[in-house]
């Protein structure tokens, strides 16, 4: 478990790892309270875009969980990072939340769509798609018109679905994309996990290297890629998407396989 023990960060997904719609996995706040004391930093690392960062604060702190501005780093902010360093001063599309839209707003994209996504623009140069649950025709109809016209396709991440309580789950942007994607021809490029970008960042943020850096999530093709994408150590846990007989069929397995954040704790404790 040395190599456990060595991470100086764990980057931790939320839906499916910390909890389920409102419902809190057992022992999941006590990690997190813990982990300063265990010498570890912490991120909520996600790749729904469908709430600003500063959603997640008021989210996770209802939740009961420890959380404070720089403990929150998003798909939609990698996004909004993304588009400044490579189409500084672009014309953007939005297909997305409210909160994306304000999300992006507060990094300086120039966005032609109002936050409904109506906009009287006949061309821009990057269409941009999030997991969004605001979804309406007009947003689609829009997108596709402006990629068969040239704009460049960035989505905020690759998840075909959302996990929700009861077996449930929500079409995520992968899914939507995929729609988009079979009405205009042009593929996406995805920012969020297993975008190796997603760790980057981090690491030259906080000044920890990637390889004393932790993904912990219950996503084979998002959360542990983007750990063995970075050179990172990969935590799954099998208390959301993933189960046994996924990560057996798995050609790149996890570093470690846990029931739940619980387990992880108690390791590091250890």
């Amino acid at each position: 478990m040395s190599k456990l023990q060595d991470c100086e960060l764990f980057l931790f997904d939320m839906d499916g790892t910390l909890y389920l719609g409102d419902d809190v996995y057992d022992g999941a706040v006590a990690l997190m309270e813990d982990l300063p004391r265990l010498g570890k930093k912490y991120i909520y690392l996600t790749n729904n875009s469908s709430r600003a960062g500063t959603d997640y604060i008021t989210r996770l702190r209802r939740l009961g969980f420890p959380c404070e501005s720089e403990n929150v780093f998003t798909s939609g902010m990698a996004t909004g990072m993304y588009l400044n360093q490579n189409y500084p001063g672009a014309s953007v599309y939005l297909a997305g939340t409210r909160a994306f839209c304000r999300e992006l707003q507060s990094y300086g994209i120039r966005l032609v769509n109002d936050e409904n996504g109506h906009t009287d623009a006949f061309d821009v140069d990057v269409v941009v798609q999030g997991f969004d649950t605001e979804l309406v025709y007009e947003k689609l109809d829009r997108a596709v018109h402006f990629l068969r016209r040239g704009a460049r396709f960035i989505a905020a991440n690759p998840d075909w679905v959302c996990p929700m309580p009861a077996g449930e789950v929500l079409p995520d942007c992968g899914s939507i994309c995929a729609l988009l994607t079979a009405s205009s021809g042009v593929k996406p490029e995805y920012i969020g996990k297993p975008n190796r970008n997603m760790i980057d960042v981090i690491a030259k943020m906080t000044g920890i290297p990637n390889e004393k850096i932790c993904a912990v999530g219950d996503r084979l093709y998002t959360d542990i890629a983007v750990a063995q994408n970075a050179g990172s150590v990969s935590v799954l846990v099998l208390s959301g998407e993933t189960d046994q007989s996924m990560v057996d069929a798995a050609e790149r397995k996890p570093d470690y396989v846990l029931p739940s954040v619980k387990e992880l704790h108690e390791l590091l404790r250890a």
